[in-house]
C-alpha cells in the first residue's frame, strides 16, 4: 500500500472535493481517498499492484478538474504566489461586480421604490447587469457545469440558475412585456455576495502553506561539520547520519542528535513551547531548529532530513489538515435535491398548463418563469454568508480572529476543550513567587546576594530573580569569580565569601553536603504548588530559599469555570512532571490532565479524545509543539502572543491574549449558527409556499396567478428577512 499526495486545481466548492472523493473510492485498488477543498490537495492510500499514481490523476481529470503529484519539497514560494494570484482576482471581481450591482440596484430598487424613473432605465439596467451576469459570474456556470457532468447540484448550480432565470426573464419582459416588471439587480446583487464570500474563504485558505513555510524557515540553512579531521560549513541537505556536528553559543541546532561532548542549556521553546532553557549533557538528546544558549558542543547527527522532529511536525500538520474532511455546508446539501427538483416543477409547470390546460405560450412561460423566480435562491446563498460575516465581524470587535465560516460552523459542536500549559493557561515566563530566609534576617537580603550573584548569567530563571530585584529598585554588588555549575547552579565570590546558588541537587553534592531536614517540608511545600526551588549557601549551610514558578494567568480559572459552565469538559495538556501538572492544573480548576507529553504525540492525545469522529475538539496553545494539535484538533485556537506558526494553524486566534474569550468564541459560535438555521428557514419557508402558489395551483379555483412581479417582491422579502436577522446578531452579548 502506498499512500500519496495530489495537488488538485479548479474546485469551486466543497461539493467538487465530495465528487473527486467519491471518484477515486470507486477506483480499483484505492482503499482511502481524503479530498480538502481548504488546501487542494487529495491525500490517497492505494494498491500499487492494482492502481497506478498516472490512473488516480487520470480519474481526477476525467470529473473535469486538474490534477498533478504533490512533490516531497514543493516550491512553498511558487505555491503561495498562486494562492496570492488567486485572491487578488476574487478581490478584482468582486470590485468589478459592486462597481456595477450597485448602480443597478439603486437604480432598479431605490429610485424605482422612490417613484423615480430614469430615461432609457430598462436598457441601462441591462447593459450595466450584462458584464455581471458573465464576467464576474463566469465561475458559476462552470462550477454548474461540472456539477451536471456528474450528475450533481451545487450552490453554484442554484446561483447560476436562478440569477440566469432573473437576468433571461427580465430581457424578455423589457422586450416583450415590460409590464412584466424587471429583475436584473437580483441577479446582480446576488452575484456580488457570492463573490465577496469566495474571496474572503480565498484568504482563509491562503493561510496553510503560510504555516508550514514558516515552520520550513525555523530550521538553519547550514551546519557545522568534523570531516577528516577538519571543520567545515555545509548545507543543512548534505549533513549525514553519523556526522559530528558542532554548535556554538546563540546557534540553532541544525538536526536531531546526541551530545558527546560539552554541557550547555538549550532554548528547547520554539518547539516544547516551554519557557524555561533545559540543562544538556553528554548523552543526551538534542533536537533541530532550537537554539543552544550557553556553551559550545559537539553531537552526532542521528536524524535527518524529513526525520527530524521539525519535518515530522510539518509533516503531521499536513496529514492533519488532509484528513479534514471538508464541511458540507447545509445549503450545498439543500442545493444537490432542490435545483433539480425546482426545475422539474418549472417543466411541468409549463407542460401542464400549455398542454394539458390548453393555456397559451405566454401564460405558460410566465408561470413556470414565476417558479424559477421565486426559487431564485437569493436568501439560500446570503443564509450562511451573511450570518458568518457579522459573527466573524463581531468577533474581530472583541478580540477574536476567526479565519472562516468553517470554525464558526464547528465550534459550536465541541465536547471536550484541551489547553495548553505554558503561554495559555501560565504567564510564559518564570516569577519570584517564595522568598524564605534561613540564616538571614530578611527576604530582602536573601533577594539581594541571589540577584547580585545571578546578574551575570543568562538562565531564565535568574532573569526572573534579577527582575524582582529591580522591581525592588535594589542595588547590587560586584559578583567575583563567577562560575556556572552546569544542571544544577552557580557560584560566586561577594565581599570575599563564596556562595552557592542553584537547585536542591547542588546543595546535596559531595564537596557541599549540606543537611537539607529541617527544610524538607518547607522545599516539599514548594514542589507541590509547582514552583522550582532555588537554596543560596555559604558553602556550609543554606541561608535561605527562593521559590519561582511560571504562574497561571489572572483569567484562567475564571475561563475554566465558564467553559464547564457551557456543559464542556476541560483538559490540560503538558510536557511538564506530574507534580507540577496537577499543581497548575488545581489552580486552574481543572481535573483532566496529560502530563509528560510529548510535542509529538499531542496531536495523538488529540485523536483519542475524537474516538474517531464522534466527538468534537477544542485545542488552545501557542508553541510551535502544539501546532500538530491545532490542525489535528476540530477547532485549533491560538493565542496571539504565541508563536506565528500557532497562529496560522488554529482556527481561531485570540488577538487579546485572553482565554475568557475562548468560551466566549464557542458562544459566537453557537449564536451564528442558531442565525444560519433560522435564516435556511425563512429563506425555504417562501420557496416551499411560493413555488406552488407560482406554478398557479390556485387559479383554478380563485383565478389568482402570482405574477413573476409579486414572486420577486416574495423573493426579495425572504433575503431582507435574512439579512436584518443576521443583524440582529450584532447585539448579542458573548
Amino acid at each position: 500500500m502506498k499512500k500519496q499526495l495530489i495537488k488538485v486545481t479548479g474546485m469551486h466548492c466543497a461539493s467538487c472535493a465530495t465528487i473527486i472523493s467519491k471518484a477515486l473510492l470507486k477506483t480499483k485498488g484505492v482503499k482511502e481517498a481524503n479530498v480538502n477543498y481548504s488546501t487542494s490537495k487529495a491525500n490517497v492510500l492505494f494498491d500499487e499492484k492494482q492502481v497506478s499514481e498516472k490512473e488516480l490523476i487520470d480519474t481526477i481529470k476525467n470529473k473535469g478538474y486538474g490534477a498533478s503529484i504533490a512533490e516531497g519539497k514543493e516550491d512553498f514560494d511558487k505555491e503561495l504566489a498562486l494562492q496570492r494570484k488567486e485572491i487578488t482576482n476574487l478581490k478584482n471581481l468582486f470590485l468589478l461586480s459592486i462597481s456595477f450591482s450597485l448602480p443597478v440596484f439603486i437604480i432598479g430598487s431605490v429610485l424605482e421604490w422612490l417613484n423615480i424613473m430614469v430615461p432609457y432605465q430598462g436598457y441601462i439596467l441591462w447593459l450595466l447587469s450584462t458584464p455581471v451576469q458573465f464576467v464576474v459570474g463566469w465561475g458559476f456556470y462552470k462550477g454548474t457545469w461540472h456539477a451536471f457532468r456528474n450528475k450533481t447540484a451545487n450552490m453554484d448550480s442554484l446561483i447560476a440558475i436562478g440569477t440566469s432565470a432573473a437576468y433571461f426573464f427580465s430581457i424578455y419582459t423589457l422586450f416583450v412585456n415590460p409590464e412584466l416588471g424587471l429583475y436584473f439587480e437580483i441577479s446582480a446583487i446576488l452575484i456580488s455576495f457570492v463573490v465577496l464570500g469566495k474571496y474572503l474563504e480565498a484568504i482563509a485558505k491562503g493561510k496553510t502553506n503560510e504555516a508550514i513555510k514558516k515552520l520550513m524557515e525555523l530550521s538553519p540553512k547550514t551546519a557545522t561539520v568534523i570531516r577528516k579531521g577538519k571543520e567545515m560549513k555545509i548545507a543543512i541537505d548534505d549533513v549525514v547520519i553519523g556526522d559530528i556536528v558542532i554548535v556554538k553559543p546563540g546557534e540553532k541546532i541544525p538536526v536531531d542528535g546526541m551530545i558527546i561532548e560539552g554541557d550547555t542549556f538549550v532554548d528547547e521553546s520554539m518547539v516544547t513551547g516551554e519557557s524555561m532553557p533545559v540543562s544538556k549533557k553528554k548523552g543526551d538528546n538534542v533536537i533541530s531548529a532550537t537554539i543552544n544558549k550557553h556553551g559550545s558542543f559537539r553531537f552526532k547527527a542521528t536524524k535527518v532530513g524529513e526525520n527530524t522532529t521539525l519535518s515530522r511536525i510539518i509533516k503531521m500538520i499536513e496529514d492533519a489538515q488532509g484528513k479534514k474532511a471538508p464541511i458540507q455546508r447545509f445549503a450545498d446539501t439543500i442545493s444537490a435535491y432542490f435545483v433539480p427538483i425546482v426545475i422539474i416543477i418549472s417543466l411541468l409547470t409549463f407542460i401542464v398548463w400549455f398542454f394539458m390546460f390548453d393555456k397559451s405560450i405566454s401564460f405558460a412561460l410566465i408561470t413556470s418563469v414565476a417558479v424559477l423566480v421565486i426559487a431564485c435562491p437569493c436568501a439560500l446563498g446570503l443564509a450562511t454568508p451573511t450570518a458568518i460575516m457579522v459573527g466573524t465581524g463581531k468577533g474581530a470587535k472583541n478580540g477574536i480572529l476567526i479565519k472562516g465560516g468553517d470554525a464558526l460552523e464547528t465550534a459550536h459542536k465541541i465536547k471536550f476543550v484541551v489547553f495548553d500549559k505554558t503561554g495559555t493557561i501560565t504567564k510564559g515566563a518564570p516569577e519570584v513567587t517564595d522568598l524564605v530566609p534561613v540564616a538571614l534576617d530578611s527576604e530582602l537580603k536573601l533577594l539581594q546576594i541571589a540577584a547580585s550573584i545571578e546578574k551575570s548569567s543568562e538562565h531564565p530563571l535568574a532573569e526572573a530573580i534579577v527582575k524582582k530585584a529591580k522591581e525592588k529598585k535594589m542595588s547590587l554588588d560586584n559578583a567575583k569569580d563567577f562560575k556556572a555549575i552546569p544542571g544544577m547552579g552557580v557560584k560566586a565570590k561577594i565581599k570575599n565569601t563564596l556562595f552557592y546558588f542553584g537547585n536542591i541537587k547542588l546543595m546535596k553534592t559531595n564537596k557541599l553536603k549540606i543537611n537539607l531536614n529541617k527544610l524538607e517540608s518547607t522545599i516539599e511545600k514548594l514542589e507541590r504548588e509547582g514552583k522550582t526551588v532555588m537554596a543560596l549557601s555559604d558553602g556550609k549551610n543554606v541561608l535561605g530559599l527562593i521559590g519561582v514558578a511560571d504562574t497561571i494567568k489572572e483569567t484562567s480559572k475564571a475561563a475554566v469555570k465558564k467553559l464547564r459552565d457551557l456543559k464542556l469538559e476541560v483538559y490540560m495538556m503538558t510536557g511538564d512532571n506530574k507534580r507540577t501538572a496537577a499543581a497548575i492544573a488545581t489552580q486552574a480548576g481543572i481535573t483532566n490532565i496529560f502530563a509528560e507529553v510529548m510535542p509529538e504525540d499531542k496531536a495523538d492525545y488529540i485523536k483519542k479524545l475524537q474516538k474517531n469522529g464522534k466527538y468534537k475538539v477544542a485545542m488552545i496553545g501557542d508553541g510551535i509543539n502544539d501546532a500538530p494539535a491545532l490542525a489535528q484538533a476540530d477547532i485549533g485556537i491560538a493565542m496571539g502572543s504565541g508563536t506565528d506558526v500557532a497562529m496560522e494553524t488554529g482556527n481561531i486566534v485570540l488577538m487579546r491574549n485572553d482565554l475568557m474569550d475562548v468560551p466566549k468564541a464557542i458562544k459566537l459560535s453557537k449564536v451564528t449558527m442558531s442565525k444560519i438555521k433560522q435564516n435556511m428557514f425563512w429563506a425555504l419557508f417562501y420557496n416551499v409556499l411560493g413555488i406552488p402558489i407560482a406554478a398557479g395551483v390556485l387559479y383554478p379555483f380563485t383565478g389568482w396567478l402570482l405574477s413573476p412581479i409579486i414572486a420577486g417582491g416574495a423573493m426579495a422579502l425572504s433575503s431582507v428577512s435574512v439579512v436584518t436577522n443576521s443583524l440582529l446578531l450584532k447585539h448579542k452579548r458573548l
